[in-house]
């Protein structure tokens, strides 16, 4: 489903997916829900709760530092680190190499073709996060029938969780070492598995965004043609060297930015980040497109009134 021009901006899907992480992140930072996770009923809303903490008790420092680090619910640091990877993201977003491209036929006509860092977009995290969910549903799938089997325990092995309502998470296997570590002092308890993910989320994310381009036509071979039907040529390069001077920029633009989203997902996640480093990546890079995309609407709109 997508919105035409006039009545949007883009595609509704993406629309639903930002707003929904974006909704996740609101709740979990002023839900007024109370959870008693042991200690007697406490907010869920990490900053409702370090209000409540610094109105309720004497100590205050003491306040502070459980409103910041508690476990189990939301707390201020995984809101700041949220807050964090979202400037640190949209200030990746800027990095770009543009080439300058003009027309064979009107003369003076000058243009750019801009080829960013993140050149494949969210697509990388995307069809990483499919790759993940099809793998914990077979896993499961397996286990709950097969828990005995060895090859079924190698793909994943899986136990109810009591903080998330009954819900099975990972605990060995294929699937227990692809999902982020749960915190710091899993990390600590477990640096294989930290480093099997953060290797297993770099490798991934390179791989998916290389093979986008040759699918997508967004390769150098693509972009080159689609500029020789438009007439245009590249100041002080013959139309044949083209597409050898795109491939300077174009693969390593997609292997390397796929790199860094899945390095920014790693470290949202390592940070505890609220709503996973996938789901930030994902509203933080939707959110920008339909910035770039009014900004382009709105520029070609004052030229086309002449303003």
């Amino acid at each position: 489903m997508y919105c035409q021009k006039g009545y949007g901006l883009g595609s509704g899907i993406s629309l639903f997916i930002a707003t929904n992480i974006c909704e996740n992140i609101i709740w979990k930072a002023f839900s007024p829900t109370t959870i008693n996770s042991g200690r007697g009923a406490e907010f869920e809303g990490a900053v409702i709760a370090m209000f409540h903490l610094l109105i309720t008790r004497t100590d205050k420092v003491r306040a502070l530092r459980e409103a910041f680090y508690r476990q189990n619910l939301p707390n201020v640091t995984n809101l700041l680190a949220t807050v964090l990877i979202f400037l640190i993201v949209i200030y990746f977003q800027g990095f770009r190499v543009v080439l300058p491209v003009r027309s064979k036929n009107a003369r003076g006509q000058q243009g750019s073709y801009p080829i960013k860092l993140f050149y494949t977009s969210n697509m990388p995290i995307i069809l990483q996060s499919a790759l993940v969910s099809n793998l914990y549903f077979i896993s499961q799938l397996l286990y709950r029938k097969y828990s005995g089997n060895f090859f079924v325990n190698l793909l994943g092995k899986w136990k109810e969780s009591e903080y998330s309502g009954g819900q099975f998470i990972p605990v060995g296997g294929l699937a227990y070492y692809v999902t982020a570590p749960a915190s710091l002092a899993d990390m600590a308890a477990n640096p294989f598995h930290a480093l099997f993910y953060l290797v297993f989320m770099l490798s991934a994310c390179a791989l998916f965004s290389k093979t986008w381009i040759e699918v997508s036509g967004s390769s150098a071979k693509d972009v080159a043609k689609q500029l020789k039907e438009q007439q245009m040529v590249m100041p002080g390069h013959r139309d044949s060297n083209l597409q050898k001077e795109l491939n300077r920029y174009i693969p390593t633009a997609a292997a390397f930015g796929g790199m860094c989203i899945g390095a920014l997902t790693v470290l949202a996640d390592f940070m505890g980040a609220i709503g996973s480093g996938t789901g930030i990546l994902l509203a933080v890079t939707i959110i920008y497109q339909y910035f770039e995309t009014f900004e382009k609407e709105r520029a070609s709109e004052l030229g086309f009134f002449g303003l």
